[in-house]
C-alpha cells in the first residue's frame, strides 16, 4: 500500500505538490503538477496494492454560505495556534460546480468516506494543524508568503520545517526523507532561492509530504487522530491536538520601533556622505586590483545604498515584529559593487583575484546553485568582502566596511536586470505568471548557450595565435598598443585577454624603460624564464597578457620599474610582488 499526499491548488493555473510514501514511510516520489491529468499521471503507478490519499483541499462542500461544520470545529481547537481554516462554501466560484479534489478522486476511484476500508480511498487533510499537533508547536511556522514576511524569514521558517520533518525518521510511524534525491533537491532549492516565488515552488511539495504523512499516521495510529466534521457535509482529518498544549505568546512589538528606525535612519543619513565616499573609493580599489592583474572586464560600478532605501529596509517587519533590532549593525549591503565581464571564465578569474587581494566573508555562486537543481535561471557570483589590512590603511574611508560584490557576464547581467525589472518593479498578473516563468527560464538557457559560444570563440582565437611575429619597423621609436596586443597574444600563448586601455598603459611603461620597439621587447622577455616567474607568483588561473609582461618587467628591472611615474598609484602592490619574486629565488 502507498500513502499519497496532494497539496492541491484550487485551479490549474498554480502548481500542486504530489508526494508518495511506501508502507515503511520512505518517500518514493515527489513532484509538482498543474493539471488534473498531470496529477493523475503522477499517482497512477502507485495505485496497485491499495492507496490512501490525503488531499489538502476541500473534497465535500454542501453549504451555500459561511463555514462548513468541519472548519468551525477545527478552528475551535487550532485557530489560537494560527492554524485555523478559511471559510469554504458553494458560493465560492471554485466550488460552484463541485470540488477539484472530488473530481480527481472520482477519476482515481477513491472513496471519500473517512470511515471507508476500501483499497482506494481519500481524506481531506490540512498541513497547518497537523504540524502544530505533530511537533507540539506553540504557533504555526510562518513559511508561507504573506505581506511583511521577508525572503530571509521565509527561508528560515522553511528550514525549520524541513528539519522537523526529517526528525520524524525515528517517530512512529517513521518518515524517511533524507535518502530521496527529490527531497534533497528541495532542500537545496531552499538554500539557493533568491526570490519568494522560488520558495513557493518548494512549499507545495513539502506540504504534499505532510499530507502523505498524515494519512500514514492515521493508518497506523487511528486513536491519535481526529476527524472534524462528518462525511456528508465535509470533514478534515488531522493528528489530535496534544492535551495541555497551549499557544505561545505572540512576539511583542519592539517598543519604540518607529523611534528606533528614525534614529537609525538619522544616523545613516548623517554618515551617508562618508558611505558614498567609501563606495567610490571601494570601486576604485577593486578596479585597481583588476587592472593591476591585467584582467579583461566590461565595467566596474559601485553605489552607496540611498537613505530612502536604507529607511525602507530598516522598517521592514514580519508579523508585526521588526526584522532588524539594530539596523545599522545588521544591514550589510550599504556598499554594493558590480563587475561585468565578457565570458564566464572571467567571472571566476575576478572572484579568485578578489579572494587573493581582499578578505572574503561570503562567496555564493548562484549560477552553480541553480544548475545543481537542474534548472536555468539567475546566474551571478556574489561575494561579501573587506579590504585587506594593508588596503584598509591606504583607504581609511573604506576601512573595515563590508562590500557586497556581484560578478556576472554581460549577458547574465541583461537577464538579471530585465527579470528584476519585470518581477519587482512591475505587476505580473497571476494568469501570466506561469508563462513568464517559462519564458524567463527559456531565455536563461539561451543566454547560457550564448556565453558558452562566446567563450569558445575566444578559446579558438587564442589557439590560432602562434609564436609572436615582430613586424614593427626598425625606425619606429614607440610601440603602438594595438601592435603590442597582437605581439603579446602570440608571445604568451593561452594568456587571458586584457582591456584595450591596459595595453596603452603598459606600452607607456615599456617606453619609459627605454624599450623602443618590439624587437627589443622580445629580447627583454626572452632573456628571462617567463614560465618560472608565473610559477613563482602562484597564479591559480592563467593571468592576463598585460600582467604577464608586467611580472617580467618587474622581475627584470626591479626597483627601477617600481619607481616609474606610471606606477605611482601601485608602488606598494608592486613592492609586495617583487618581494614574492625575490624571496623564492
Amino acid at each position: 500500500m502507498h500513502f499519497i499526499g496532494i497539496d492541491l491548488a484550487w485551479g490549474e493555473r498554480n502548481p500542486s505538490g504530489v508526494a508518495v510514501l511506501d508502507e515503511a514511510g520512505a518517500l518514493v516520489h515527489l513532484s509538482a503538477a498543474r493539471t488534473d491529468d498531470e496529477i493523475v499521471e503522477a499517482i497512477q503507478p502507485y495505485l496497485k496494492g491499495g492507496v490512501v490519499v490525503g488531499i489538502d483541499a476541500p473534497l465535500v462542500v454542501t453549504n451555500a454560505t459561511g463555514n462548513r461544520a468541519a472548519e468551525q470545529a477545527l478552528n475551535r481547537d487550532f485557530a489560537r495556534f494560527d492554524a485555523g481554516a478559511h471559510p469554504v462554501n458553494a458560493g465560492i466560484q471554485a466550488f460552484a460546480d463541485g470540488t477539484r479534489g472530488g473530481r480527481i478522486s472520482a477519476r482515481l476511484g477513491l472513496d471519500l468516506n473517512p470511515d471507508s476500508t476500501k483499497d482506494r480511498r481519500a481524506v481531506e487533510v490540512y498541513p497547518h494543524p497537523a504540524t502544530v499537533a505533530l511537533f507540539k508547536l506553540g504557533r504555526t511556522l510562518k513559511y508561507k508568503n504573506k505581506q511583511g514576511r521577508s525572503l530571509s524569514q521565509l527561508r528560515e521558517e522553511m528550514r525549520t520545517l524541513l528539519g522537523l520533518l526529517e526528525s520524524l525518521a525515528t517517530a512512529t510511524p517513521p518518515l524517511r526523507l533524507i535518502g530521496n534525491d527529490q527531497w534533497r533537491a528541495q532542500v537545496a532549492a531552499v538554500e539557493s532561492a533568491t526570490t519568494k516565488a522560488q520558495l513557493r515552488g518548494v512549499e507545495d511539495q513539502v506540504d504534499a509530504v505532510i499530507c502523505a504523512y498524515v494519512v500514514l499516521y492515521r493508518q497506523q495510529r487511528p486513536g491519535d487522530t481526529t476527524t472534524y466534521g462528518e462525511y456528508p457535509d465535509g470533514y478534515i482529518v488531522t493528528p489530535t491536538l496534544p492535551t495541555g498544549l497551549s499557544p505561545s505568546p505572540r512576539p511583542p512589538r519592539v517598543a519604540g520601533q518607529v523611534q528606533q528606525v528614525r534614529r537609525a535612519v538619522a544616523a545613516y543619513e548623517a554618515d551617508f556622505p562618508a558611505i558614498r565616499a567609501a563606495a567610490a573609493e571601494a570601486t576604485e580599489v577593486v578596479t585597481g586590483i583588476l587592472d593591476d592583474a591585467g584582467l579583461n572586464y566590461l565595467s566596474v560600478t559601485g553605489r552607496a545604498k540611498s537613505v530612502a532605501s536604507f529607511a525602507e529596509k530598516a522598517a521592514r517587519t514580519a508579523d508585526g515584529v521588526p526584522l532588524y533590532d539594530d539596523p545599522l549593525g545588521q544591514i550589510h549591503d550599504t556598499i554594493g559593487l558590480r563587475v561585468i565581464t565578457y565570458v564566464p571564465s572571467d567571472v571566476a578569474a575576478v572572484a579568485e583575484l578578489l579572494a587573493e587581494d581582499a578578505v572574503v566573508l561570503d562567496d555564493r555562486d548562484m549560477g552553480r546553485e541553480t544548475a545543481s537543481q537542474g534548472r536555468f535561471g539567475y546566474a551571478s557570483r556574489h561575494l561579501s568582502i573587506r579590504l585587506s589590512p594593508e588596503d584598509q590603511l591606504d583607504h581609511p574611508a573604506v576601512g573595515q566596511r563590508e562590500i557586497q560584490v556581484q560578478i556576472r557576464t554581460v549577458l547574465q547581467h541583461a537577464w538579471a536586470e530585465f527579470e528584476h525589472d519585470i518581477r519587482y518593479k512591475g505587476t505580473v498578473p497571476e494568469e501570466f505568471r506561469a508563462d513568464f516563468d517559462r519564458r524567463f527560464t527559456l531565455a536563461a538557457g539561451l543566454i547560457e548557450l550564448a556565453d558558452q559560444e562566446f567563450a569558445t570563440i575566444r578559446e579558438r582565437l587564442q589557439e590560432q595565435l602562434g609564436v609572436a611575429e615582430i613586424a614593427q619597423k626598425a625606425n619606429e621609436s614607440t610601440i603602438a598598443p594595438r601592435e603590442l596586443a597582437a605581439f603579446l597574444a602570440g608571445e604568451f600563448h593561452g594568456a587571458a585577454w586584457s582591456r584595450p586601455e591596459h595595453y596603452a598603459w603598459i606600452a607607456g611603461l615599456v617606453e619609459s624603460l627605454g624599450i623602443a620597439n618590439l624587437a627589443d621587447l622580445a629580447t627583454a622577455i626572452r632573456a628571462v624564464d617567463a614560465e618560472a616567474i608565473t610559477r613563482q607568483m602562484g597564479y591559480r588561473r592563467p593571468s592576463g597578457a598585460v600582467r604577464r609582461l608586467d611580472d617580467i618587467l618587474l622581475a627584470s628591472y626591479g626597483e627601477e620599474y617600481v619607481t616609474l611615474p606610471g606606477n605611482a598609484h601601485r608602488r606598494d602592490r608592486l613592492r609586495a610582488r617583487l618581494s614574492k619574486l625575490t624571496d623564492q629565488r
